[in-house]
């Protein structure tokens, strides 16, 4: 593969303006490769463009017309055929196309034989069968095409642009719009969007590793050429990314003749891997087809050996593998994934696979930035330090900070300013004159606020450092946390407007102002500059290390921005708190700025306090702010203490790179992690979190292609609006596998009675069909619809290893619970309609072989003959009761499985019309069949009396007031086998807050490092209970782990009533 690779590299497309359409075909000239060796002013000529203005638009639409879009042509696209074909084959479809099959070859056995008995039944059983896997199969083929549209126009939503020059303008345009000869700016956080050859560069450092393989970023350069052009530093590759610094360079190539498209050539990248649910569904599909198989060969043997004849035997078993097929499943998996795709597009999050949804509900730990996710991202100026003075920032009501006596002959502020927009790339968009500055749309960092001070235009190489030369030399300026520009700096600007050295009294006071402000919420930044000796630095000189002058510096002042919290994250952090979600928060802010976002959106909770806020021996505090430079001091171990014992944690002054330190911790702790990002240096943490999230208005294309989904609006709540979804997801797919599952014992025991007890077959193969069409697929897409429990962000976290789609407890459960009531209703009305015939149920044990011998004329219990053809009548007859009672039984069924925890009279507050349109037509299903005598004759359905109708609806009752009960007990007793497949709550927190009652949830967490000793325990019990602050006039519920030792919570129940620590 690798000699493939390598070979594809060398025979990438080398000429340019070719057809781009057929780049796949074989080339019948070759132009060497020497865009990175020919001087530019050729490669100019060649490509018709120039370094000033670019491309005319003209030519740009030229070329694109002859050339095709600037993208790699997806490998393996299926067209819709065979699209469609895979539905008709994969899955279930096969074991029912299988099914059709041996029915059509019972039929050609039977009429070759010259035998008139169920040939046309054998007949319609394999047409119907062929009907039921083409209607399932269109319409999974249909709602997949539907999502597969939804996606992209998610796709649309979020476009990859570049920044290009034409006729002379710099603008923005779609990627796949580049052409060949585009002259093109890339910077730090971009993808390179087309092969280029730099021609002008700025520090550019890029990540080849998709390319070559190389981990570490590789420094370009606008003049280094080697021979091989992946070597060559002039040269930058497409899908590739900037990690530092910014260039321009002229696009050479485009789309599939680049050299990321050689390879996807070769290696077929473009495909993806299956998603875990996509995996879970293969399980479960593979579970059924072999349980099927299993099962009607052991009947089939059976068969043989009781008695019967060898084709009989042989439909009993195309009967039992249609008994087993949830038809249902695959097409109500489609439609959630349709429906989920709507919900989340109108939520504002993007996902590269809906099935990732389903990860998200699975979700115990959100670490998420806070600028821009948990605040607004809309930075104003609070207040400025310089000259030892505060200034508070006074606004006019076009936004513009009014400082007229500050600016006036003030060498401190002239400084400040300078600094503040030499260090800033924001710019406003063009056509905004009549915009008052706070509405004006900014591109750049949400930290860049002071463009509206306008200065000359400068070209700037880094967005936190800077150049320009002056009368006097150059002068270099810098911005950052204050505490790490201090460290840097000899001097200060006085009060007196002098530049002095720094001593104690300006630490103390620099020390005092940069707590204050951030213990006030505000983010705090420092700038400082630097006068360069202009003899060994002249005008024009090159600055390639710049970071060796990072010394000697003269701190020019502070100025802090205040971020409010985005008015719905404190409710988002809450029902994560209900859900049992941790939401870590991941900042690059100083400590007590992220504590007090932490306290203003619920991060920390009130009352709490943090490592820094309580004495050693007060107690283990809940709540923890880590910084940065203990962070990198940490081992892993230690790590995973602080993620463990604490309940409330925040890292502050954290680097990039630390992000993934942290969600690996999370990671082996045993939770599901879900990861915001928005820079280059976040794409491994959300490459290795379990979902990744990217930032849409803040991300970069790098950190937008790796992340799992994309939020558009940046808003943290939005995270928890997918995480419902992704649960809502889970859980309406577990509705309808219990409900098609529970059907299937009704179905498959009667074959069992009718193998073993030898009675005659309760319900036929054609029967069992048609409940399948008219009883199962319907109602189980209409469980796709259900809207969440009213409880469901109140659930803990699903435990992805244990609790599998279908689990044990749920297959238990259906099987063994509502699949028995169902079959006892089933029987009961068979043994009626017998019984009121004249066979009582010991005369029909043992009769089936005599039952099913044309020659033979059996006796009832009375005495009675009956012919061949009069027992087939009621053996018809008993099919429909038995068809009749199923179709009655899942009704219930279907109102029993619309909640899985709660009780059913909760979730008719919504009324779900789909559910009452499925069971409508199962009931005109069955009274059709029942009824129409001319389907009735050739479907092996007769006509049954109305009170036979009455029969089963007992059993409908009885399941509906056992499951009822059932769910009450689960409900009480959260912890009992009979509860394994309900999901449990984490919390009683808000139905107590309801009450107007205290609620403290003691975990097993918080137990861990307590020791033995009594007097510990209870000590550490009081001071959380103090902690709280428990209001002595409303009861308190304490909440205790179950996994508790009991004598430990017998200890503490005895110390809560020995010591009044709660009110009686």
């Amino acid at each position: 593969m690798h000699m493939q690779i390598q070979q594809a590299l060398e025979d990438t497309c080398t000429s340019i303006g070719h057809d781009s359409r057929a780049r796949s075909d074989t080339q019948t000239s070759v132009i060497v490769e020497d865009e990175h060796l020919v001087d530019l002013d050729v490669l100019y000529a060649r490509l018709n463009t120039t370094p000033d203005n670019g491309l005319t638009e003209t030519q740009a639409s030229d070329l694109y017309e002859m050339n095709g879009p600037n993208a790699i042509t997806p490998l393996h696209q299926r067209s819709d055929i065979v699209k469609f074909l895979r539905h008709l084959v994969g899955g279930f479809s096969l074991l029912l196309l299988a099914a059709s099959a041996l029915s059509f070859v019972a039929y050609g056995i039977q009429y070759a034989g010259g035998t008139e008995d169920n040939v046309v039944d054998n007949l319609f059983l394999g047409l119907i069968l062929l009907a039921l896997v083409l209607v399932t199969g269109g319409f999974t083929y249909y709602q997949e095409a539907k999502s597969e549209k939804i996606v992209k126009s998610f796709i649309k939503l979020a476009p990859k642009r570049a920044r290009v020059l034409r006729e002379g303008e710099l603008y923005e345009v779609l990627v796949e719009e580049l052409v060949v000869g585009d002259i093109v700016d890339v910077t730090s956080g971009d993808i390179v969007p087309a092969d280029i050859r730099i021609i002008r560069n700025n520090g550019l450092k890029v990540d080849n590793s998709s390319l070559t393989g190389e981990s570490e970023p590789q420094p370009r350069s606008d003049k280094s050429a080697d021979l091989h052009p992946l070597e060559s530093k002039n040269m930058a590759f497409f899908s590739t990314y900037a990690v530092e610094g910014n260039c321009r360079g002229v696009v050479v190539r485009t789309g599939d003749c680049t050299k990321m498209g050689a390879i996807a050539r070769v290696t077929g990248m473009t495909s993806g891997e299956k998603s875990p649910l996509a995996i879970e569904i293969d399980h479960f599909i593979t579970f059924i087809t072999l349980f099927a198989v299993i099962f009607g060969v052991m009947f089939f043997i059976m068969a043989v050996v009781k008695g019967h004849k060898t084709l009989e035997a042989f439909i009993y078993l195309i009967g039992i593998i249609t008994a087993n097929v949830p038809e249902g499943l695959l097409p109500t998996l489609t439609v959630c994934l349709t429906l989920t795709a709507q919900r989340m597009k109108s939520r504002n999050c993007l996902l590269h696979k809906l099935e990732a949804v389903e990860t998200l509900g699975s979700t115990s730990v959100i670490c998420t930035d806070k600028t821009g996710t948990l605040t607004e991202n809309k930075m104003s100026v609070a207040h400025l330090w310089y000259n030892m003075q505060m200034h508070d920032a006074i606004r006019a009501d076009n936004g513009d900070i009014s400082m007229a006596a500050q600016r006036s002959a003030s060498k401190g502020w002239e400084a400040l300013t300078r600094v503040m927009c030499l260090c800033s790339r924001a710019v406003f968009e063009e056509n905004q004159d009549h915009i008052a500055v706070r509405d004006r749309k900014c591109n750049g960092d949400a930290s860049e606020f002071m463009r509206s001070l306008s200065t000359p235009t400068i070209n700037i190489s880094c967005p936190f450092m800077s150049r320009q030369y002056t009368r006097s030399g150059h002068i270099l300026v810098i911005k950052g946390a204050p505490e790490k520009i201090i460290d840097q700096c000899s001097t200060f600007i006085n009060v007196n407007e002098e530049e002095v050295q720094i001593d104690d009294g300006f630490i103390a006071s620099f020390t005092e102002t940069h707590t204050r402000l951030a213990n006030q919420g505000e983010r705090v930044f420092g700038f400082a500059h630097k006068f360069l000796d202009p003899d060994e630095f002249p005008e024009g000189c090159e600055f390639d290390r710049i970071d060796r002058l990072l010394n000697n510096l003269c701190f020019v002042g502070v100025v802090s921005l205040m971020d409010p919290p985005r008015a719905a994250v404190p409710a988002a952090v809450a029902s994560c708190r209900r859900a049992g979600i941790k939401v870590i928060m991941v900042t690059g802010d100083h400590p007590n700025t992220a504590k007090a976002i932490g306290r203003a959106v619920g991060i920390i909770s009130p009352g709490v306090r943090t490592t820094d806020e309580i004495a050693p021996l007060d107690g283990e505090p809940q709540a923890i702010v880590v910084h940065g430079t203990d962070l990198a001091r940490m081992k892993d171990y230690d790590i995973d203490a602080i993620l463990q014992n604490h309940s409330e944690i925040i890292f502050a002054r954290t680097l990039p790179e630390q992000k993934l330190r942290i969600v690996e911790g999370c990671q082996r702790v045993g939770w599901v992690v879900a990861v915001t990002g928005d820079g280059v240096n976040d794409a491994p943490a959300l490459r290795k979190a379990n979902i990744g999230i990217a930032m849409g208005i803040t991300g970069t294309e790098v950190a937008k292609q790796v992340a799992d989904m994309i939020l558009l609006d940046d808003n943290f709540a939005s995270i928890v609006s997918a995480i419902e979804e992704g649960r809502l997801l889970f859980d309406n797919l577990k509705k309808t596998i219990s409900y098609a599952l529970t059907a299937n014992i009704p179905e498959l025991t009667p074959f069992l009675f009718f193998i073993l007890a030898g009675i005659p077959l309760p319900i036929g193969s054609i029967a069992i069909v048609l409940i399948c069409i008219g009883s199962d697929i319907v109602p189980a897409i209409s469980l796709a619809y259900e809207t969440a429990e009213s409880r469901l962000m109140e659930r803990k976290p699903r435990n992805s290893v244990t609790d599998r789609l279908a689990s044990h407890a749920l297959i238990f459960q259906a099987y063994g619970q509502s699949g028995m009531i169902e079959s006892a209703a089933g029987f009961l009305t068979y043994f009626v309609v017998m019984g009121e015939s004249g066979f009582m149920p010991s005369t029909l044990l043992g009769l089936s072989v005599a039952w099913n011998d044309p020659t033979a004329n059996v006796q009832d219990s009375f005495g009675q003959d009956w012919t061949y053809e009069n027992r087939k009548n009621l053996e018809y007859t008993c099919y429909t009761a038995f068809f009749v009672s199923i179709v009655v039984s899942q009704w219930v069924n279907l109102i029993i499985c619309k909640t899985r925890r709660n009780s059913f009279f909760e979730q008719t507050r919504q009324i779900n019309y789909y559910t009452v349109f499925a069971l409508m037509i199962a009931t005109g299903l069955a009274v059709l069949l029942a009824y129409c005598s001319e389907i009735g004759t050739y479907l092996a359905f007769r006509e049954i009396r109305l009170e036979w109708w009455f029969v089963p609806i007992s059993f409908a009752i009885f399941l509906f007031v056992y499951d009822e009960l059932r769910k009450h007990l689960v409900r009480m007793f959260t912890n009992t086998t009979l509860a394994a497949e309900a999901p449990k709550l984490h919390s009683n927190g808000p139905k107590c807050q309801e009450l107007g009652w205290s609620c403290i949830p003691l975990a097993l967490e918080t137990y861990d490092n307590w020791g033995k000793e009594a007097h510990d325990t209870f000590s550490r019990l009081e001071s959380y209970l103090a902690i709280h602050q428990t209001s002595p006039k409303s009861p308190v519920v304490i909440e205790i782990d179950g996994r508790l030792n009991r004598a430990l919570v017998r200890s503490i129940v005895r110390a809560i009533l020995a010591r009044e620590l709660l009110p009686s």
